[in-house]
Parts: structure tokens; C-alpha cells; sequence
């Protein structure tokens, strides 16, 4: 008698105890399994390592770091008064892709900045490949997302896996890149 604890046809490597392992796909962090509650760090705490500002901040808290595993969680609560809910899908809002990339993103600076990664003043989006959306985001949910350090060069370049779950789903993932920005971007000129 096999004592083997494979998953039964009933329960597909897919889905098991209540998490999504997407196929091929290693979670950075077993969220389902984590107690989330406790914010370390908000948007005061945030706003000393990222620039953005008012309606486009997509990083509420975050909620863990692991210095080790070069990971952290952060998360956006979604709310009825974004931006973009009147007009992305006019009374069925859907977060669009975009702005989760953007979250994601953000994540992936702050924990840069935080822990001086590419040793610079600003990190830009510098390209993200194998990006999949899996999932809808919409007003009420919480975006959680996590960011995984895969390589870094000073002063060149982060790379970063990332994932973002709505209640232990994932509804998307990727890969993020960054960039160091110039200390002293131009103010764009009005034209006369």
C-alpha cells in the first residue's frame, strides 16, 4: 500500500489547501499561510523611498520584509474613489492591468530604496516581460503583492519577479526591471 502524498485527480497541483500555485509558477511567499494583519511600514514610512503622490500612490503598507529571501509584501487597498473606476468598465470597475504593473512596480522601488540596492536617488520602470493577468481586481479588494529580488548590478539595473493575489488568489505576475533615474530630470515647458 502506497503511502505517497500526491494529489488525488480531485485536488489538481494547481489548487491545494486554498492557494494557487500557478503551473511551473513558485510562490515568493505562501500568503495563504501567512497572518498578514500587521502593517510595518505606511504611507508616511513609503513616501520617504518613493516619489508618486495623491491618486497615483498604488502602495498603501507593507506588511512584510524578508531580507534573506530579498522579498517583501506590500498592498493596495482598492476603493471606489480611484481614478479609474468610472470609466474602466462604466458600472462593473476592473483595476486595469496597468495600474497592478504600477503596484508592483512601486513595491519593487521602495524595497530597492529601502535597502539601497542599486545605490541610487529614484528608480524608473526599466521593462517587464512574462507579465500574465489571471484574475480581476476591483473596488473593495485588496491588492496584495509581493516582489522577489532575482539580480541586481548597482547602478544599472534591479530585476524583481512579482506576484499580486486578491484573497490568496493570484490575479497576476511577472517580471519587473528598474532603472536608475537621473538625479535631475527637466521639468517638461509649457509651449507658448
Amino acid at each position: 500500500m502506497s503511502t505517497s502524498t500526491e494529489s488525488s485527480p480531485a485536488q489538481t497541483p494547481s489548487r491545494r489547501a486554498g492557494r494557487q500555485n500557478v503551473a511551473g509558477k513558485d510562490l515568493i511567499f505562501d500568503i495563504a499561510n501567512m497572518t498578514l494583519d500587521t502593517v510595518i511600514a505606511g504611507p508616511d514610512e513609503i513616501r520617504r523611498y518613493n516619489p508618486q503622490r495623491d491618486q497615483f500612490e498604488y502602495l498603501s503598507g507593507i506588511l512584510h520584509e524578508d531580507t534573506e529571501k530579498h522579498a517583501c509584501i506590500g498592498f493596495h487597498d482598492v476603493t471606489e474613489n480611484e481614478s479609474w473606476v468610472s470609466g474602466h468598465m462604466p458600472g462593473k470597475p476592473i483595476m486595469p492591468g496597468v495600474l497592478i504593473c504600477e503596484a508592483a512596480a512601486q513595491l519593487s522601488s521602495y524595497f530597492s530604496q529601502k535597502f539601497n540596492l542599486l545605490d541610487c536617488k529614484m528608480v524608473g520602470l526599466g521593462g517587464m516581460t512574462d507579465v500574465h493577468f489571471r484574475g480581476l481586481v476591483r473596488p473593495g479588494d485588496r491588492l496584495v503583492v509581493a516582489v522577489q529580488r532575482i539580480k541586481c548590478s548597482p547602478r544599472r539595473m534591479i530585476v524583481c519577479r512579482w506576484q499580486a493575489f486578491v484573497r490568496n488568489e493570484m490575479v497576476a505576475n511577472g517580471i519587473i526591471k528598474g532603472v536608475p533615474l537621473p538625479e535631475d530630470i527637466p521639468a517638461l515647458k509649457a509651449k507658448d
